[in-house]
Order: structure tokens, then C-alpha cells, then sequence
């Protein structure tokens, strides 16, 4: 998905990095993005596309590689409490005198 993505990302002008920076910005419900770096090189990457807006076009290549509410991998779920787990939710059989 990564090499999918990243072609989307060239076929538009911009790196992999400025699209994942300005893709939650594309969502009405996302107000502001944290972002991390590790050194001068990808700051001034990223710096480069704080402006970058996503058009409908890229948003829908986007989609077409990770469609809106897949998951790429099952441990991207997260940790499930252990009562959460459905064996846990399961309704207990009444004890029969």
C-alpha cells in the first residue's frame, strides 16, 4: 500500500509526506494535525507542504488504495480491554436448578 500511495502522492507533486500531513486536514471533522520529525531534512519536507490541499481526485486515489473504514492490518484495531473482548460480552447462561 505504501508504493501505491506513494505513487498518488508523485502523480500530484508532492512526497508521501506532505499528502499524509494534509490528508485528516481534508476531513471536516479534523481541526489541526501534530506532526513529529526527527531532523532538519523532513521538517523542511513537511514544511514545504503546509499548504498543500488534497483535490477530490487524490482524495479518491486515496480511497482506492485503503477504502474509507477498511483496516490495513488487523493489529491496527489496538489493544481490546480483556472484558471487551466478545467471549467476555457474551451474555452468561442462567444457572438450571
Amino acid at each position: 500500500m505504501v508504493e501505491q500511495l506513494s505513487s498518488v502522492a508523485s502523480e500530484a507533486g508532492m512526497s508521501l509526506a506532505q499528502m499524509a500531513l494534509a490528508f485528516p486536514l481534508a476531513h471536516p471533522g479534523v481541526t489541526g494535525v501534530n506532526f513529529g520529525v526527527r531532523n532538519m531534512r523532513q521538517f523542511t519536507d513537511a514544511k514545504a507542504g503546509f499548504g498543500t490541499r488534497l483535490t477530490d481526485d487524490v482524495l479518491n486515489a486515496i480511497d482506492a488504495c485503503n477504502p474509507p473504514g477498511s483496516i490495513v492490518d488487523e493489529a491496527d484495531r489496538g489493544w481490546i480491554m480483556p472484558w471487551m473482548a466478545p467471549e467476555a460480552r457474551r451474555r452468561q447462561p442462567s444457572a438450571v436448578a
